[in-house]
């Protein structure tokens, strides 16, 4: 299987923090020592809750979460993803919101509030190969009654 092109990430910092335990299959995020906040995304210097400088920790998270929202891009932005190129909101269970793709499926209104869970998938950029975070079905939400 050909490894898939992306755009540059955001490197240096906390965000190679994130990236090496993306590496291991693992989706963390840091937490604030003082309010207990997750920090999304990551901060080089100071909650963005409290402003305590106490951000080092960084919780491994399970990966589940619920589709809230998506957008099919039909413009090509970056030529590293032709279009169309689908992209999903996650609420993850622990509160966070995360922007990521779809894994194995084409969101739609369908899927609302549908179960999803974290999957790593090898990708390129300009820095290189490195595992992205994409999320896959867990299984679809039940029919709305009417």
């Amino acid at each position: 299987m050909m490894t898939q092109r992306r755009p540059d990430r955001v490197l240096g910092g906390p965000h190679d923090a994130f990236w090496r335990y993306c590496e291991q299959g693992e989706l963390r995020m840091q937490r604030c020592g003082a309010c207990q906040h997750l920090q999304w995304p990551p901060v080089d210097a100071a909650c963005e809750r409290c402003a305590s400088t106490d951000v080092r920790r960084w919780d491994r998270l399970s990966g589940r979460g619920h589709l809230v929202s998506w957008c099919v891009f039909e413009r090509a932005y970056y030529q590293e993803l032709p279009v169309p190129w689908d992209t999903i909101l996650v609420e993850l269970a622990e509160g966070p919101l995360v922007v990521a793709n779809p894994h194995g499926f084409r969101p739609g209104p369908a899927l609302f509030g549908a179960r999803v869970e974290a999957r790593f998938t090898v990708c390129a950029d300009g820095a290189g190969e490195f595992h992205l975070p994409v999320f896959a079905l867990v299984e679809p939400p039940a029919p709305a009654d009417g």
